[in-house]
């Protein structure tokens, strides 16, 4: 068991405060890494204060993890001491089921473990996550981060990034396309660069016109002021895909009417409550779809990884100590950051 330190919700109404607990030993196929920067997530403040109601207290978040290994288990084969890698949402799964077989474990049938407010499948234990000095997983749930890019602009993608490559290559964004982001938050932000980097004609749609030079710089081609009804339908019957990744409820019927036939509105935001059922004639006239999409298996966020190497692409970050977390919340709730809030773990350890 190691001492290791981090900062912990104790309830749904305290603010993130030092927390210290023991990891693990290694086991058999463990990597240790010390971690080294953790990206914070809109989920983390969901989970923090128990929006989604199934925090277990106390509950140390992060997910965006990037870090150089400490220590390996006898039998790791991928990764020796030194290098650079990363965790990301998952750090667990069952493993047998169909998806996990289909290299899916997002979607395993028998629950995912979390890489924090999840259990341990062999004893029960919470997990918990980056905002810690270190970690300690399975290497087969372990990352490998590019050299050429700077870790703390990774961290990020191990989340927000694998959320919109996964969508964006299922669905088929490459050259010819025309593929529209709605959002220029943490998620939408990667959602352009990376549709932009994949050759696909990019049209971000935000109520803010205060981001449109923004968007432009990030590779979109176009931007849309959504509530603009003009601007609207003058893109009608006219998109292959639309990501959506507003984390409030909405009416997701407008954006329904700009997709051409067997067009797919994918929703990656996860709002507290549900949108407005969308008007079934909308789908039905032209065999549009309305989808959802979770994160990424182990090897689609290895690919994004490397495709973010080979492309140069990292996250837009404002890097912060871990004493500024509790600001970090508030700020995020007013969509005051440009894109992602990421931690310096090394200010914990100070």
């Amino acid at each position: 068991m190691t001492t290791t330190y981090a900062y912990a919700a104790s309830d749904a109404q305290s603010k993130l405060a030092p927390f210290e607990f023991q990891r693990r030993d290694v086991r058999e196929h463990d990597v240790q890494m010390e971690v080294l920067f953790c990206g914070v997530c809109h989920s983390d403040l969901h989970q923090a204060r128990n929006e989604w109601k199934n925090t277990m207290y106390p509950v140390v978040p992060g997910h965006e993890i990037v870090g150089r290994v400490t220590k390996v288990g006898p039998d790791v084969s991928k990764y020796k001491v030194g290098d650079l890698v990363g965790v990301g949402c998952l750090v667990d799964s069952c493993r047998t089921c169909t998806s996990c077989q289909e290299g899916l474990e997002q979607y395993c049938e028998n629950g995912f473990v979390g890489t924090y407010n999840g259990n341990d499948r062999q004893t029960g234990a919470v997990t918990y996550g980056g905002y810690s000095t270190q970690l300690v997983v399975d290497e087969d749930f372990v990352l490998r981060v590019p050299e050429n890019l700077d870790p703390a602009g990774v961290a990020p993608l191990l989340c927000a990034g694998i959320t919109l490559y996964s969508p964006l290559r299922t669905w088929g964004a490459g050259p010819g396309k025309k593929v529209g982001i709605v959002g220029l938050g943490g998620l939408g932000h990667m959602g352009v660069k990376l549709a932009h980097a994949m050759g696909a004609h990019v049209v971000l749609f935000t109520t803010s016109p205060s981001k449109i030079e923004d968007a432009k710089r990030l590779g979109a081609d176009e931007v849309v002021i959504s509530k603009d009804a003009a601007q609207m339908e003058a893109h009608l019957n006219s998109f292959d895909l639309i990501v959506n990744t507003v984390a409030a409820p909405h009416d997701l019927n407008p954006f329904i009417s700009l997709l051409k036939r067997d067009g797919t509105l994918t929703l990656v935001g996860a709002p507290e409550h549900d949108h407005p059922s969308p008007q079934v004639f909308n789908l039905i006239m032209k065999r549009r779809r309305l989808a959802g999409s979770l994160i990424g298996g182990i090897a689609e966020t290895q690919e994004m990884l490397d495709f973010c190497g080979k492309h140069g692409i990292t996250s837009d970050i404002e890097m912060i100590s871990m004493h500024q977390i509790n600001d970090a919340y508030e700020r995020m709730l007013k969509s005051d950051v440009k894109y992602r809030f990421v931690i310096d773990l090394d200010s914990l350890r100070k």
